[in-house]
């Protein structure tokens, strides 16, 4: 198999060929047709995620087909279509696992971050954190699904309910978030980094009433704020936007520090709530509501071996959308 490989912090991925791997038992092996690149995939390669052990294969929003079939799978059979997302594995007996927050589990794995992942041919998952797809949708479109859509959700319900939804960061999560709120019957006002035209043309494109820089006020109080670029200078700006009561959610796995803010603008029962991973039920409940709305996904295909180019062009923010490889 070939595969993307990071060698090091901070290095550029390097292609290698490297022996198929096996699946153990409950596990398959999966050949990748389409991989989402995340910007969970930058702090990987740039060493802002602890404990990362090298090399490592990145990618966690994998598209492919099961093609090998390890011992005790019953789930899943050779040929069927799989979604890889980020949850890989939990340990299903500590506390979390056993009260309903397996996105907390002591003891995960975590695909493209402790265990190897899809910028690459192949690649070994867990059956049971591998979700059934079926044959709708193309590849490419449902890769960015896996993670920006089902972090995406995730953050959406806790969210709550409020009409008036502020997003902040419209790229991969937040194009795909939009068009669900929308469908759900919200107004979305979507804020990008100042000048960003391309950004707010297809937020615009998506149905947001109103697009403007992050640091610009929007025409009315926000029942809630999303936040999915990670940068910690956009809370205390979120907080302000929203009205009492209303919530902020950051919903990276990685943030810049959060500046000091006044303590006016938390109060009034504020609530500022963080988002970790996501629970295979996530990934059930968001799949239906994908079909029934209708979501399309705005990307730019790369060939796997120029895997760097499109992690340069998310640090640069020079994408519209989400990027996916393609072995």
């Amino acid at each position: 198999m070939k595969a993307m490989m990071l060698t090091k912090r901070g290095a550029a991925l390097q292609l290698r060929e490297i022996d198929d791997p096996v699946p153990t038992t409950g596990a398959v092996r999966v050949k990748v047709s389409a991989c989402g690149v995340c910007r969970t995939d930058l702090h990987v390669v740039d060493g802002e995620l602890p404990d990362i052990k090298y090399p490592i294969i990145p990618g966690h929003e994998v598209v492919g087909r099961v093609d090998a079939v390890g011992r005790q799978v019953a789930n899943l059979k050779l040929g069927d279509r799989v979604g890889v997302p980020w949850l890989g594995y939990t340990c299903g007996v500590c506390f979390y696992c056993k009260n309903g927050q397996e996105n907390l589990c002591d003891r995960p794995l975590f695909t493209g971050y402790t265990r190897d992942g899809g910028f690459a041919t192949h690649l070994i998952a867990d059956a049971r954190y591998a979700f059934p797809l079926g044959e709708e949708g193309d590849d490419v479109s449902t890769a960015p699904l896996l993670c920006a859509g089902l972090i995406g959700w995730r953050s959406l319900v806790m969210a709550g309910d409020g009409k008036h939804l502020g997003i902040y960061g419209f790229g991969a999560a937040g194009h795909i978030i939009a068009q669900v709120a929308r469908w759900q019957g919200r107004s979305v006002y979507a804020f990008t980094r100042a000048g960003d035209d391309a950004a707010q043309r297809l937020a615009q494109s998506l149905g947001a009433c109103w697009t403007g820089g992050s640091e610009q006020t929007p025409p009315v109080p926000l029942d809630a704020a999303i936040i999915y670029a990670p940068v910690g200078g956009l809370v205390p700006l979120a907080l302000r936007a929203v009205r009492k009561g209303g919530r902020v959610v950051c919903a990276g796995i990685h943030m810049s520090d959060i500046p000091s803010f006044p303590y006016r603008i938390l109060w009034e029962e504020r609530q500022l709530l963080s988002v970790a991973n996501l629970t295979r039920n996530d990934g059930f409940e968001f799949f239906k509501i994908a079909s029934r709305a209708g979501i399309k996904t705005e990307t730019t295909v790369f060939p796997l071996d120029q895997a760097n180019d499109a992690l340069a062009m998310l640090r640069s923010g020079q994408l519209v959308g989400a990027a996916v490889l393609r072995p």
